[in-house]
């Protein structure tokens, strides 16, 4: 098959290129640098499997250049090969039906387990996400595993509010914000408060509206 390597930095390109040429099914690998040649490059090439970062310069970032890629290529197979292993990013890229998601620290051997996965029809999602919550984005990509009220508590927890100041806010009693952590935390694996509050910063809640 023919795969196409999309990463700003040459020395990932080079080193996932090392990889790809150990794979027996792999016959023609070629390279971009950016979004725009990835595109470009596609539609000339007509690769069955696109690598793809998310972050690259020259304005367009992976998740545009995938939504452009799937409405050009729609046969090529898309595995994002990123270092983010955030929900928002993970979420985003199932709201997208993307195929693949393989994070860059990955072993060698699940390289080739996601290319011939996803030739086969099926999608192969590889991070650090707990896997009840992975398999809950899965389930459901168009929301996330927190109640709209959990997803309110997480936003003001990770502003730094206390439960009193929660609670307040969400005009609710500190007990049932308690609750609602720890329900929070049980949910995404987490055993310290400090983990929660990261977590929020991390996925963006911090940003959510009230």
């Amino acid at each position: 098959m023919k795969l196409l390597i999309v990463d700003d930095h040459l020395l990932i390109r080079k080193g996932v290129r090392l990889l790809l040429e150990k794979i027996p099914s792999v016959h023609e690998i070629i390279e971009a640098d950016n979004g725009t040649a990835a595109i470009t490059l596609a539609q000339q090439q007509q690769p069955a499997i696109i690598l793809l970062d998310l972050s690259m310069p020259g304005g367009l970032d992976g998740f545009t250049v995938a939504k452009s890629l799937q409405a050009t290529v729609p046969q090529a197979k898309i595995i994002v090969l990123t270092m983010h292993d955030e929900e928002a990013y993970i979420k985003q890229a199932l709201q997208l039906n993307i195929a693949g998601y393989l994070l860059k620290n990955s072993e060698e051997n699940e390289l080739e387990e996601a290319i011939q996965t996803v030739s086969n029809g099926q999608s192969f999602y590889r991070t650090k996400m707990p896997t009840e919550v992975l398999l809950k984005l899965k389930r459901n990509a168009a929301t996330s595993v927190l109640t709209p009220r959990e997803t309110e508590v997480l936003s003001l927890v990770g502003q730094g509010y206390t439960n009193r100041q929660v609670g307040e806010q969400l005009h609710i009693s500190t007990k049932t914000v308690e609750r609602h952590k720890a329900n929070m935390m049980h949910k995404l694996q987490l055993k310290e408060t400090h983990e929660l509050i990261q977590y929020s910063i991390r996925n963006h809640y911090v940003d959510v509206k009230k």
